[in-house]
């Protein structure tokens, strides 16, 4: 009698799914023919004219934006840019560029490319584009503007900062690819560090011939991969870097989603290169996605230790489609797994309209490593050393987001014409000096947080009849904290000067330098070295994987 139940909920089981795939396919049907001729009457009715295409593109906006932010539509203007995702490669001028909310700048031009070459710097103000007037336009239009056919020509009227006249250059278009690899090096120590910025083409095969050359020419007693900052890319690009540390034949990420061709697993596949040397990944809350895969993985086989802070918890993989008219859908086809078996993606997107799912304060549900350590499904990595960052304090962030920081290094670029080696170079007095009067002369301001509930704690107590008796209190502490924020900018010293650092020394050593300046007093980089080499006598790295 099982044997005829379990026959029953077989035959049924497929019955169900075919009868929900008819209503699905209904649906559609219907709610196309309502959109079409939604859109006709509008298009015979509306009072004034109405431009078929921008309706089109936002109502498919609209629809995608009740999913996930990773689901979205490609018009044929933005091919271009996806393709840029996965191949690190575009038609253009190879700088970085932003709007300040009444011009696009130069914010980092690439070494060696149109822009670098040609004398553009950061903080150059982009006023006109092929005879096309660019003020007020954002990034986006200016980036289609910049861009083009490698070899073709493009006329550039700029300013320079501090400058009045503009001047005009004609740069020629290449075909510019983004370092998967901005920064390698060997210290002194004999730990070897690479920063890898991307996962698009070729990055594991790069990735592979920078750690192979550090390990030729130095006796190396660890490897440090920065993983940082670095938002993902493509999946077999994670997967190959895995395997060079990782035996052959491992499982290293699966897939699982709806349609069939969304389900595998992703193996190793070739022979390591090295399987013994002391392995480090430093990750942080802007680690995502094929960063995850790597950091993850890592942790599941205990190959190696990971440091820095929680990363940020994208376990969704996205394929690109083609659609008609040479348009494109990047669309969410599955969720991958690690080889613990433990999914990291930290929000719900299937439950977006109650309330996503994002609890941080709480543990996921429970894997366990090769070696039997416990690991949580959900909220990312978690690292296996955690190394405490402080938030910024508000005056520090307000000169960074409104682009104090930025303006004074190209201000001092201009005055300067050489600085000390990008691992030298320090705020001296009467640089921090000069940049204090700057922002003063800038008319810097801002409003804490202290302040913000002090306006508050007035206008309830207003309301409710209570302000004339505490009013003293209120204008003492009004006062209190004025002088206590008159001194922020010596209070937060510190902080303020490494970003200082590390943005006038991307005016002479652009990328590479200011990863050299970030790393000098790198507190993640200091505790990998002090793991991997056991300064402190504790031996945590061999602890740390056995899961003691």
């Amino acid at each position: 009698m099982k044997n005829i139940h379990i026959l029953i909920l077989a035959l049924l089981l497929p019955i169900g799914l075919i009868a929900q795939e008819k209503q699905n396919n209904f649906e559609i049907a219907k709610s196309l023919d309502i959109y079409n001729s939604l859109l006709r009457e509008l298009n015979l009715n509306y009072v004034d004219e109405i431009n078929p295409g921008e309706l089109n593109e936002s109502a498919i906006n609209a629809m995608l934006q009740g999913l996930d932010p990773y689901t979205v539509f490609i018009p044929e203007s933005d091919i271009e840019n996806a393709k840029f995702m996965t191949t690190g490669e575009y038609g253009g001028i190879g700088a970085l560029i932003q709007y300040d909310g009444e011009h696009v700048r130069i914010s980092e031009p690439y070494y060696g490319w149109p822009a670098q070459k040609a004398g553009l710097v950061a903080g150059d103000i982009i006023l006109e584009v092929n005879g096309v007037d660019c003020h007020k336009k954002n990034t986006a239009q200016v980036s289609e503007l910049l861009k083009g056919q490698p070899g073709t020509d493009v006329r550039l009227k700029i300013r320079h900062f501090g400058e009045e006249k503009p001047i005009e250059k004609t740069l020629k278009r290449e075909k510019v690819k983004i370092d998967n690899i901005p920064y390698y090096k060997v210290f002194d120590n004999g730990v070897a560090y690479l920063a890898l910025s991307g996962f698009t083409r070729d990055a594991a095969k790069e990735l592979k011939e920078k750690f192979m050359e550090m390990k030729k020419s130095h006796q190396l007693k660890g490897f440090v991969l920065d993983l940082r900052g670095n938002g993902g890319g493509l999946m077999n690009e994670a997967v190959d870097i895995v395997n060079l540390f990782i035996s052959k034949g491992k499982p290293v990420v699966s897939m699982k989603g709806k349609a069939a061709t969304a389900n595998s697993m992703h193996p190793t596949t070739n022979e390591p290169v090295d399987l013994e040397i002391p392995l480090a990944i430093l990750v942080d809350g802007s680690s995502a996605s094929a960063s995850e895969i790597v950091a993850g993985a890592i942790q599941d086989y205990d190959r190696g230790i990971i440091i820095g802070q929680r990363t940020f918890g994208k376990g969704l993989v996205q394929n690109i489609l083609p659609l008609n008219y040479n348009t494109q859908m990047k669309v969410t086809v599955a969720h991958y797994y690690i080889p613990s078996g433990r999914c990291i993606q930290e929000i719900d997107y299937s439950h977006k309209n109650d309330t996503a799912r994002k609890v941080t304060d709480t543990l996921g549900k429970p894997f366990k490593t090769m070696a039997g350590r416990t690991v949580y499904e959900g909220h990312g990595i978690t690292p296996d050393v955690k190394v405490k960052r402080e938030p910024y304090a508000t005056a520090t962030a307000y000169l960074y987001g409104k682009n104090y920081i930025f303006d004074y290094a190209s201000k001092y670029y201009s005055e300067h014409r050489s600085i000390d080696s990008a691992d030298r170079f320090k705020i001296d007095e009467a640089t921090y000096n000069d940049f204090v009067k700057f922002v003063k002369d800038k008319g810097f301001t801002y409003t804490t947080e202290s302040e913000k509930a002090v306006e508050k704690l007035k206008k309830n107590a207003t309301a409710e009849g209570y302000m004339d008796q505490i009013k003293p209190q209120i204008e003492q502490l009004e006062q209190n904290l004025a002088a206590d924020k008159a001194n922020d900018l010596q209070k937060n010293r510190k902080d303020i000067e490494e970003l200082l650092v590390s943005e006038i020394v991307s005016r002479y050593y652009f990328q590479k330098g200011r990863i050299v300046a970030l790393l000098q007093n790198d507190p993640d980089l200091e505790r990998a070295f002090e793991i991997l080499l056991n300064t402190n006598g504790k031996d945590e790295y061999h602890t740390i994987l056995s899961g003691k």
